[in-house]
């Protein structure tokens, strides 16, 4: 190539918006994807599900960047401060929406800062209970609750958590008197419903399936709406009596506001690739969740109708921030 031409190409280059020639080489690098709780949580293990099948897509390296702590703001922020360019994804949990209703003020929410891409999954909860206690139905842990007020207790992964939303709900629309006991993160009630602590928690399948099935626990709901398959005896709160209390733990991917829609489209489009393949799907079943994917415009809809529901439960129950 000639002098010439280099200086022409150069000055062609140069006059390109920089969006534009960016988009047409991305991703130019690794792609960051920020997960806001710890190594080896379930959010964690589902985005590795797919990252390596992601690198493989788009040619680059894909790194699961793991930053847990303070209600997954760390996270948030990181991930909305971030340059627009597609190389830092976030993965958006359904307690960032609930931390979104309770601090609307706050720098970095759903939807504004950060801006979908797509849905991954849905899990619904299974209400469980330590088999000491004398019910088997769900109508029946609601009239001893009536009975003994506040000496039924339920466990919460904290203030503002999706747990303790769900205790809330249940208790205002059955009427029941149920003490919360917070705890600091999910899971972290496990030993004491199983040492009879506590007599209840709203726990995801994966982790209690095998515990129900062995007789440590008893499966009184699941809070989606339809039975699961690793759990067919266990029905839905609507089936055990308490229609329109429905709430599922959800997960999608988001970028920074500004990212070009070109570039989140090329990520809707690879990650919906993931999304199909049949270890993917076969996993997810397993665990008892579902894979919904879509356009980054139904799941910003899909954040929305979430807000919209949770902040009648928070207005409702007069839950307040902590």
């Amino acid at each position: 190539m000639t002098t010439h031409h280099k200086i022409f190409w150069a000055a062609l280059i140069t006059a390109l918006p920089a969006a534009a020639f960016s988009q047409s080489h991305y991703p130019s690098k690794p792609i960051r994807i920020i997960v806001p709780s710890i190594a080896g949580s379930a959010p964690d293990v589902r985005v590795r599900q797919i990252s390596p099948k992601l690198s493989e897509a788009v040619g680059q390296p894909v790194v699961v960047d793991n930053r847990p702590g303070a209600n997954g703001t760390i996270a948030t922020q990181l991930a909305a401060k971030a340059q627009p360019d597609g190389h830092t994804v976030f993965f958006g949990l359904v307690n960032n929406a609930l931390y979104d209703l309770l601090y609307p003020n706050w720098c970095c929410q759903l939807n504004r800062e950060l801006v979908p891409v797509v849905h991954f999954t849905l899990t619904p909860l299974v209400v469980v209970i330590h088999p000491g206690v004398p019910v088997k139905t769900l109508q029946e842990y609601i009239q001893l609750a009536k009975t003994k007020p506040g000496a039924v207790t339920y466990a919460s992964a904290g203030p503002g958590s999706i747990t303790q939303m769900i205790g809330e709900w249940i208790k205002l629309t059955s009427g029941a008197n149920v003490l919360e006991v917070p705890y600091k993160s999910v899971g972290a009630e496990l030993p004491d419903l199983l040492g009879g602590q506590i007599m209840t928690a709203y726990l995801n399948p994966l982790v209690i399936t095998a515990l129900v099935k062995s007789g440590k626990l008893r499966g009184l709901a699941v809070t989606g709406p339809a039975r699961i398959a690793i759990l067919p005896g266990v029905p839905t709160l609507a089936q055990a009596g308490l229609p329109g209390v429905e709430a599922s733990v959800w997960n999608g991917f988001l970028v920074p506001s500004g990212t070009p829609k070109p570039i989140i489209e090329k990520l809707n489009h690879e990650f919906s690739r993931t999304f199909d393949a049949a270890d993917v799907r076969q996993q997810i079943a397993e665990s008892g969740s579902q894979i919904v994917g879509g356009r980054p415009e139904q799941f910003g809809g899909f954040i929305r109708q979430e807000i919209a529901k949770w902040g009648k439960v928070i207005k409702d129950a007069g839950i307040k921030p902590q």
